[in-house]
């Protein structure tokens, strides 16, 4: 049984579901395989590009990974991980419970500039895509060319063992 008031002063915002429904209707957001993110991974995957997910680099986890471009892809919320354009209609802040969501905005924003710290100097190239930007076929296109146009540099290019000469060496005796 839900009790609601029946007038809501004009000053004050509440939220028309109780806490309970409004916990079970954020733990349906999901953290992987979201909407803007399968766009971005149909796309490429279809443009012959090939990529691996779940790949862990330096303890950081990117959406996609392109070992051989040596390239992090991330797909970011433009609500979550606060889009700076100004013209984007999706990053909003909700009304309710301002100081919390402030919080968890600016804590969004921080990790991401320490993901992104920690792959670049590990030598990584890292792309982010906005979730506005995954609608846009033209965008896309243009992601799909700048992963094709990335070229490796030899100090990016890592070798784990070091090359061994051949003909091995003769045993001296």
């Amino acid at each position: 049984l839900r009790i609601r008031p029946r007038y809501v002063a004009r000053s004050r915002v509440t939220d028309t579901l109780t806490s309970a429904e409004r916990s079970a209707r954020m733990s349906l957001i999901r953290s992987r395989d979201t909407k803007p993110e399968l766009r971005v991974r149909y796309f490429l995957h279809g443009n012959g590009l090939r990529y691996r997910l779940d790949l862990k680099i330096e303890g950081v986890r990117p959406d996609m990974v392109f070992p051989g471009k040596h390239t992090a892809l991330f797909v970011h919320g433009c609500m979550w991980h606060r889009h700076p354009a100004p013209s984007c209609q999706l990053t909003r802040t909700p009304k309710s419970n301002i100081a919390f969501w402030s919080a968890k905005f600016s804590q969004n924003q921080e990790r991401d500039k320490r993901q992104r710290a920690i792959l670049e100097k590990a030598g990584w190239n890292v792309i982010v895509v906005w979730e506005c930007e995954t609608k846009d076929i033209v965008r896309l296109t243009e992601l799909a060319n700048e992963i094709r146009s990335i070229q490796l540099t030899r100090s990016k290019i890592s070798t784990p063992h070091p090359p061994t000469p051949w003909p091995p060496p003769s045993p001296r005796s």
